[in-house]
C-alpha cells in the first residue's frame, strides 16, 4: 500500500540535547528530526546531505523546492507566540544551485552564493580532505576519482557532525569510509530521497534500495585485494 505523502519537518533546537541513535551531542541551534525514540541528528535521519536555505527570499525558496527531489521545512518554537514558526527549508545542493542560476539577475542572490561558497571552502581542511579521498580510493579502487573527492568533501566538512569528522574517520577506519561512501550512493544513485518524500520511513526506504546500493559498492570494490 502506497504511504500518504507528508511534509518532512526539521526542528532548530533551543536547548542542548543528545541524538537518540548515535549519542552525538546536539547543541542549541542544531537541526534535528523527531521519532518515537527521541531526537535524531540529521546524519542519523539521512538528511545531512541537504543545504539550509533561510526564509526571506520567496522566489529562491519556491524554485529550490521545485527542483529538489526531497526537502524539509525547518521550524523553531516561538516562546512569545507559543507556536512553531518556519525558519527556512532544507534542499539538495544541486536544486539550490539551479534555483540560484535562475535568480542571477538579482545581485543580492549572486552575493549570497559567493559568500556561501567561500564559507564552504573555508570549512574544508585540504590536507585531511586529500587523505580521506585517497583512503576512499584504496577501499573502492573503481570509484571515479572525482566522485571520491566529492564524497570526502561532504563527509569531512568541519562542524557538520558527519561521519568524516568522527574520531574513527580521522584514523581512516574502514567502517567510517564505508559509511561515507554508502551514504553517497544512497542519496545520489538511488531513489531513496524520493521514497522518503513519499512518506516511507527511513528504515523501510533503506531496505527498498539496499540491493542497488550493494551492487554499486561491489562494482567500486572490484580489483581490491580481499
Amino acid at each position: 500500500m502506497k504511504p500518504k505523502s507528508k511534509d518532512l519537518l526539521v526542528f532548530m533546537i533551543r536547548r542542548d540535547s543528545v541524538c537518540a541513535e548515535c549519542g552525538d551531542e546536539l547543541w542549541r541551534g542544531r537541526f534535528i528530526t523527531l521519532e518515537e525514540k527521541g531526537a535524531l541528528c540529521l546524519s542519523c535521519a539521512d538528511l545531512d546531505h541537504l543545504e539550509y536555505l533561510p526564509a526571506g527570499d520567496a522566489a529562491l525558496t519556491r524554485r529550490s523546492t521545485k527542483y529538489s527531489r526531497i526537502h524539509a521545512k525547518v521550524l523553531q518554537w516561538s516562546r512569545t507566540r507559543k507556536q512553531y514558526e518556519r525558519q527556512g527549508i532544507l534542499v539538495e545542493r544541486e536544486a539550490l544551485e539551479k534555483a540560484e542560476e535562475e535568480c542571477l539577475a538579482d545581485a543580492e542572490v549572486r552575493e549570497r552564493r559567493r559568500a556561501r561558497e567561500t564559507e564552504r571552502r573555508e570549512k574544508l581542511d585540504q590536507q585531511y580532505l586529500a587523505e580521506f579521498t585517497q583512503q576512499t580510493l584504496e577501499h573502492f579502487p573503481c570509484c571515479p576519482a572525482a566522485t571520491a573527492e566529492k564524497i570526502a568533501q561532504h563527509a569531512c566538512e568541519k562542524y557538520s557532525g558527519r561521519v568524516g569528522r568522527s574520531a574513527a574517520a580521522k584514523e581512516f577506519d574502514a567502517q567510517a569510509i564505508m559509511l561515507a561512501v554508502r551514504a553517497h550512493v544512497r542519496h545520489q544513485h538511488t531513489n531513496y530521497d524520493e521514497l522518503l518524500s513519499r512518506g516511507h520511513d527511513r528504515h523501510e526506504a533503506r531496505a527498498m534500495i539496499e540491493g542497488k546500493v550493494e551492487r554499486m559498492l561491489g562494482e567500486w570494490q572490484k580489483g581490491k585485494d580481499i
